[in-house]
C-alpha cells in the first residue's frame, strides 16, 4: 500500500492547478481510491484498497473557513488556479474565503466534489484525463 510519503513525491510535481490531473494519475498509481483534503490546515486523508487509510500532516497554519459558502467566487478562482495563475496556499486561502471546508477527491470516479461546512456541495466537476 501507498505511504505518506509517496504521496508527498508525487505532489511535489505539482506546481499549480494545471498539474492537477497528473497528479491523480501518479496517485491511482500508488492505490489512492479517494482522498479528502481539508482547507482549515491542508491535512489529507488517503483511502486505499480495502479501506487501507493514511493521513497527512497538517500543512500550514489554520485558516478560518467562511460560514457562507460562495459558489460563483470559488469556481472563479479554481479557474484562475487551474490556469496556473495562482499557488496552492493562494487558492486554499480564496477556498477559505469562499465556505469551502473539503474537498473530495475520487480516483475511481475522476470526480473532485468541493464541499461546504454544512456539508453541502458548492462544486462537482470531472477530473480530466492526461
Amino acid at each position: 500500500m501507498f505511504t505518506i510519503d509517496q504521496i508527498k513525491t508525487a505532489h511535489s510535481k505539482v506546481k499549480s492547478g494545471a498539474d492537477f490531473p497528473k497528479y491523480v494519475q501518479d496517485l491511482i498509481a500508488l492505490g489512492v481510491e479517494r482522498y479528502d483534503t481539508f482547507v482549515s490546515d491542508g491535512h489529507a486523508e488517503y483511502v486505499g484498497k480495502d479501506n487501507y487509510t493514511a493521513k497527512s500532516d497538517a500543512k500550514y497554519q489554520p485558516l478560518l473557513i467562511s460560514e457562507k459558502s460562495e459558489a460563483d467566487t470559488f469556481k472563479h478562482n479554481l479557474k484562475i488556479h487551474q490556469q496556473g495563475q495562482t499557488d496552492y496556499m493562494t487558492f486554499c486561502k480564496h477556498s477559505a474565503e469562499a465556505g469551502v471546508e473539503k474537498w473530495t477527491v475520487n480516483t475511481t470516479d475522476m470526480t473532485c466534489i468541493y464541499y461546504d461546512k454544512a456539508g453541502n456541495i458548492v462544486l462537482l466537476e470531472t477530473i480530466p484525463t492526461v
